[in-house]
């Protein structure tokens, strides 16, 4: 018999004894010549079966009953009242440009998921250097969904831990959600004639771009060099020739994208400062005019985004995340990317704002040469093809 079984048997007994106390306490009166109590005892033992039939009745009821502590704690922690649940909320880490086209798509995610799943979703955001943010998520900052602008950075994550392998499967286009091509900004008038990437290997340009030992953007760069070559006919040790010339060009190396605007513009060093289509589309939009061309052989800037799983597991936002990553992907999103310069990935929204990019004769991705691993190897690791480039200068 358990305690709970036994609980009717103990308390039965307790009343019992309590009774016979108040019985032999009660004032006595004379009848009969025998004192006898006011009340009669075996009406008081009546009652007091009555009583316990009810004591047990209520104690099986409760027993066999849900708590009704454990049902006011699920109902706060999952409604809030009539069917709503609780708020829950979202932490997105993202690179700095992407910010106006997250503006206007997080409205629109909320409001669609409040209707579907009355429930209020807070996001919430940080912007930044796609290595910096990348640095931060490793660090601490917990963010339950990264979109930056390399792969090379999710990698970064996945080792640290944080993101489960093979998430390039679990989003539509191997996880792209957007992606630019490399520009090159020229001063005004473009004095230099520069239209193509063979023009920077000229004596007489000088070429700003950042390190890319240090800044994902200036990865890209690189390799823009370098397919400009290999994707159009060349092999890799003219790839490598072409390279070198274009870095001899190069008076000084920033440490990321950032500062390389700065010195490009602020310091006004430079002909010619690679950067993204996308920032200069954005930069147009705003009101500044700068000059710029995209060469028609051209590299595919392709920014992935990723679910961080043991995040998101550890804040119980899982299912608000994917339905935020698999939301990127609309058509309604994707629109809101082109008009922040980027060039979309839904192929129906790619057809309708095919007039606002310039056409690419020769566009060529990451995967065309041999996927990140083994460009890091090739081309960044510390006596790679940049390292050796640098020291020859």
């Amino acid at each position: 018999m358990s305690k709970w079984q036994r609980l009717p048997e103990v308390g039965g007994h307790l009343i019992v004894q309590v009774i016979d106390s108040v019985v032999k306490a009660l004032p006595r009166v004379e009848q009969g010549g025998r004192q006898r109590s006011w009340l009669n005892f075996s009406s008081i033992r009546g009652f007091a079966s009555l009583f316990l039939v009810g004591v047990s009745l209520s104690v099986a009821i409760a027993a066999c009953s849900p708590s009704s502590n454990n049902q006011t704690a699920q109902g706060n922690s999952g409604n809030s009242g009539a069917g709503e649940k609780k708020d829950v909320e979202v932490t997105l880490v993202s690179f700095a440009v992407t910010k106006a086209a997250h503006d206007q798509i997080i409205p629109k995610f909320v409001e669609q998921w409040k209707k579907e799943h009355n429930q209020n979703v807070t996001i919430k955001q940080s912007y930044g250097g796609s290595g910096s943010q990348t640095r931060a998520v490793i660090d601490g900052l917990e963010a339950d969904v990264v979109h930056l602008a390399l792969a090379l950075d999710t990698k970064k994550i996945e080792k640290a831990g944080l993101i489960q392998p093979g998430w390039e499967q679990k989003a539509p286009n191997e996880a792209i959600v957007s992606k630019s091509v490399a520009a090159i900004v020229t001063r005004e008038g473009n004095p230099k004639n520069i239209k193509t990437w063979a023009d920077l290997t000229k004596p007489d340009v000088k070429v700003i771009t950042a390190n890319p030992k240090t800044s994902g953007g200036a990865r890209w760069n690189f390799l823009a060099f370098w397919g400009a070559v290999t994707k159009t006919g060349g092999d890799e040790n003219k790839a490598l020739d072409f390279t070198k010339k274009v870095f001899k060009n190069v008076p000084v190396l920033p440490k990321d994208a950032r500062e390389a605007t700065d010195v490009f513009f602020k310091q006004g060093q430079g002909d010619a400062l690679i950067n993204y289509e996308n920032e200069m589309i954005l930069a147009k939009q705003q009101g500044e005019k700068l000059p710029y061309v995209v060469p028609d052989v051209n590299i595919s800037i392709d920014n992935p985004v990723a679910v961080v799983d043991k995040n998101v597991d550890k804040h119980g936002t899982r299912e608000v995340a994917e339905a935020f990553v698999k939301f990127l992907y609309t058509p309604e999103s994707q629109r809101e990317f082109a008009k922040a310069g980027f060039r979309p990935v839904d192929p129906t929204v790619e057809k309708e704002v095919e007039s606002q990019f310039p056409k690419i004769k020769t566009l060529f991705t990451v995967k065309d040469l041999g996927g990140w691993d083994k460009i890091q190897k090739q081309f960044f690791d510390d006596g790679a093809a940049f390292d050796k480039i640098q020291a020859g200068k």
